[in-house]
């Protein structure tokens, strides 16, 4: 049975040192982060890790991202920082940003599906902050839902995911940002951009087409699966209300209105459509909809986060 959780508005310093005295005895907690909800280990626990695995679904070549209290709690868990990830690290930290870096030996292969880099982040939300603080030990979290499925934005999408399996969760309310974080690859080639997220890191090269053949053994970093951020209820992305003849479906659109059983505009703004985005495709899945179409976004690097996620959820 679920660990009964604390609501939002009596979240106390109790509830936070409960959540860490969970993780550093090897279970598992959900707590919110600015960007989506997180499902939390100990990363330096491979029983732990593999917890979430196995609740998630999750495959072994997917690797995790480590949650970190601070910039110097990451260096320590790098075998190499170089000069580009201290400077990102102190313009975009706290907040929606991952590096990925060599790793030391001290995090496990669980983690990183046995690759010899980790992907390392600092979340701003204050919920996920005092967690980290509390429990003194860096978090392995990947999004609280099951694998392939849309990412939580709120306690209960996670609630509605997991049901009974749902750990013990920190209810912080909506996520701010909606979409998992921007993750960059730091070498001493240059910075790669591995899944585009809402920061903006320039000089980092583009990602791949976000359709591509799934990668042959280990991803380099969450987000490559060919399909993910799925709604049960089918996804169609379509251009100009082009909407299919047949069936009751909702209608997400921009510029261009079509009939539909059910019709919403989404904000024009990206960083608005990106905090509406998963709530809205949570709700329009409870409605029993034959599908959802949604206008596809501007094919413009401020909206490539949000192509990114709709090609994978429309696979």
């Amino acid at each position: 049975m679920a660990t009964e959780s604390p609501s939002k508005a009596t979240l106390s310093g109790d509830a936070i040192r409960e959540a860490a005295r969970i993780l550093r005895d090897g279970g598992l907690v959900v707590f919110p982060t600015e960007t989506v909800y997180g499902l939390g280990a100990n990363a330096l626990d491979p029983a732990a890790v593999h917890k979430i695995y196995a609740l998630k679904g999750r495959p072994a070549a997917s690797p995790l991202i480590v949650h970190v209290a601070s910039i110097e709690q990451a260096r320590q868990l790098a075998a190499e920082w170089l000069p580009e990830a201290e400077g990102l690290a102190k313009k975009y930290w706290p907040g929606p940003l991952t590096l990925v870096v060599p790793k030391k030996s001290s995090i496990p292969d669980e983690v990183t599906a046995g690759l010899p880099t980790v992907g390392l982040r600092m979340p701003r939300h204050p919920i996920a902050l005092a967690l980290l603080r509390e429990a003194q030990i860096p978090i392995a979290a990947p999004s609280a839902n099951r694998f392939t499925q849309l990412s939580p934005t709120t306690a209960q999408h996670v609630r509605e995911a997991f049901g009974d399996e749902t750990p013990f969760l920190l209810d912080g309310g909506p996520c701010e940002v909606g979409l998992e974080s921007t993750v960059i690859a730091v070498t001493r080639e240059g910075l790669e951009v591995l899944r585009p997220g809402m920061a903006f890191v320039e000089r980092a090269s583009p990602p791949s087409a976000p359709a591509a053949v799934p990668l042959p053994g280990a991803h380099r970093s969450p987000g490559q699966h060919h399909k993910h951020y799925s709604p049960r209820t089918r996804i169609l992305l379509v251009n100009r209300g082009f909407l299919p003849a047949e069936g009751r479906g909702a209608y997400l659109w921009l510029a261009y209105n079509a009939k539909a059983a059910y019709r919403l505009r989404m904000p024009e703004l990206p960083e608005h459509y990106a905090a509406k985005l998963y709530s809205t495709l949570h709700e329009l899945d409870q409605k029993s909809f034959d599908w959802i179409a949604v206008e596809l976004p501007p094919d413009d690097p401020a909206w490539s986060p949000i192509r990114d996620r709709l090609i994978r959820a429309a696979y």
